[in-house]
């Protein structure tokens, strides 16, 4: 009897082993498909598919390859094609039963005039408070300049260390009528001037999808909320009388 027990405890502790490894493997798996986009300090996001992603050891670190370019960041040269999978990669909070999806207000930065300066560097450019420096002399991409950041008032000069927030956010802005827009209209306001702010990134992505009812940054209250007030109203977004009532009692609160 005594051996009888025995060897069902063995059994019992290799069954208990072997869930264990196979837990391991389980967490092992899902942790390289969450593997993070690394932007290199020259500005290019290497997913892993990418030749060089083993050899980049100085990176800023991203959840998605979407949130690698939001941040100025660009794909490497030969793998251009990668670019849709941003979207299969965009966080479930920006992708819902809506219909809503980032490409619908075009694929990332716009350069409307042509002069390989997105929107994403002319917001910069617009908001520096002193010259801004370039990465090289074809004067595309922002590396350093001087940014009071809207939502702290802290002082930022490195310009990888800034997300341009939409006040209005995309997605905010679908759910609110833009879902009916025309696309030409939906790419004027993802990348209208008015519409971005040069802000801390870890700010820009706790805010998410939200508007001011669900989210305000620490300081600049006022200001924030007259602004998405304001390009609301420009736009002709609809929100619901709760979200109105809201904002007008924001505006009272923290404007005076």
């Amino acid at each position: 009897m005594v051996r009888d027990l025995r060897i069902r405890e063995t059994v019992t502790l290799k069954a208990v082993v072997n869930t264990f490894f196979a837990l391991v493997l389980i967490i092992s798996a899902g942790t390289a498909q969450a593997e993070l986009v690394k932007k290199s300090k020259s500005g290019i996001c290497h997913p892993p598919a990418s030749s060089y992603y083993d050899r980049t050891k100085n990176y800023r670190a991203f959840n998605s390859v979407d949130a690698c370019l939001q941040s100025g960041g660009r794909l490497p040269k030969n793998m251009s094609g990668y670019r849709s999978l941003a979207k299969a990669e965009a966080p479930a909070s920006y992708t819902n039963s809506s219909g809503y999806e980032r490409s619908k207000f075009g694929y990332g930065w716009d350069d409307v005039d042509g002069d390989c300066q997105d929107s994403r560097a002319e917001a910069l450019i617009a908001a520096s408070t002193t010259t801004v420096r370039f990465a090289d002399e074809r004067r595309c991409r922002v590396v350093t300049g001087r940014w009071i950041s809207m939502f702290t008032g802290n002082v930022i000069q490195n310009a990888s260390d800034i997300d341009i927030d939409h006040v209005v956010p995309l997605k905010w802005a679908w759910d609110n009528g833009a879902r009916s827009w025309s696309k030409a209209k939906r790419e004027k306001f993802a990348n209208d001037p008015v519409n971005l702010l040069p802000v801390e990134a870890r700010l820009n992505r706790s805010k998410g999808a939200q508007g001011p009812e669900g989210w305000l940054p620490p300081s600049g209250k006022c200001q924030y909320v007259s602004r998405f007030v304001r390009i609301v109203k420009t736009y002709g977004l609809q929100p619901d009388q709760a979200q109105l009532n809201r904002y007008k009692q924001q505006l009272s609160d923290y404007c005076g």
